[in-house]
């Protein structure tokens, strides 16, 4: 028996199936970062995404060292920190706040109905503005704790050197090419946001509200929602823009598997608000069979 031969065989077959391994790999994770940039065509956007895989330690990124319009993917922003100044005994999550109509601004589908009445405690308005973006209510947050300068310092706090709030609602929402206010990028968006959902930094029982409210949202079900396995448990949060801007944070957890922190961001596009949705439900739907056809695998 010519042993050399054998060793030759046997070496040749590992070199194939780890070369095998390497290119389905690559395929799919390329397959996700096709999506994106298939998308950005599609559109005439400019699109940042990242996501983390906390099972697996993988990531796939595009443009995520980018500067994006935050849009209402801040308001989960400031509802953690509301939630930290619980824990630190600084505030009380019950607190009641009364406004009027002259304090309200565009689109305020829950604070509208309690005008001139008993108020909202801050734990209702965190669950308004998280669940249907209600614009007032987050601004009510905003005032308790201090206002978005406050926010950007609470972030800054944590270790997120990168996002900043500048403005209130509406007008943060404005999203002029090139304006670092209001701005997040992928990355620092997903860092942040396992800090507050997945790591310690809220405690226990923080964590598990902020991620029950944002498990409520129901502006989202066009996004990442639609495109993913209805199996799959989503707490998400939503926003858009000027310029086209549409946004997308969450943490996606699949049956008996580590969750999935992805954000995403669309800006300077002509396209619709319809057409937006659905190339992020798409990319959610990339994400989702990439995760699957890694799943099978293992």
């Amino acid at each position: 028996m010519d042993v050399r031969k054998h060793k030759a065989s046997f070496f040749s077959v590992v070199i194939t199936f780890l070369c095998l391994t390497l290119s389905l790999n690559a395929n799919a994770t390329d397959s996700v970062l096709e999506a994106v940039t298939n998308a950005e065509t599609e559109l005439g956007a400019r699109i940042g995404l990242a996501v983390h895989d906390l099972e697996t330690g993988k990531r796939w990124e595009h443009k995520s060292n980018e500067r994006f319009p935050l849009s209402s993917t801040f308001k989960t922003l400031a509802c953690a920190n509301v939630l930290q100044r619980v824990d630190l005994g600084k505030e009380r999550i019950d607190r009641v706040v009364r406004f009027s109509e002259s304090n309200l601004v565009t689109y305020s589908p829950v604070t509208e109905k309690h005008v001139g009445k008993k108020g909202m405690s801050l734990a209702e308005l965190c669950q308004a503005t998280l669940s249907t973006s209600d614009n007032s209510a987050a601004n009510f947050i905003l005032q308790a704790i201090g206002g978005p300068k406050a926010l950007t310092k609470f972030l800054r706090s944590i270790g997120d050197d990168t996002t900043r709030l500048d403005r209130w609602e509406t007008e943060l929402n404005e999203a002029v090419p090139g304006d670092k206010r209001d701005t997040t990028t992928p990355i620092a968006m997903v860092t942040t946001l396992e800090k507050l959902l997945i790591d310690e930094t809220l405690s226990i029982k923080s964590r598990q509200q902020l991620e029950s409210w944002l498990k409520g949202n129901e502006v989202g079900d066009a996004l990442f929602r639609k495109g993913v396995p209805s199996d799959w448990i989503v707490a998400d949060r939503t926003g858009a823009g000027g310029y086209g801007s549409r946004a997308i944070t969450a943490v996606m957890w699949p049956p008996n598997r580590k969750p999935i922190v992805a954000a995403l961001y669309i800006t300077e596009t002509d396209a619709s608000f319809e057409e937006r949705n659905a190339v992020i439900a798409k990319i959610g739907e990339q994400i989702a069979k990439t995760i699957l056809m890694e799943n099978s695998r293992n």
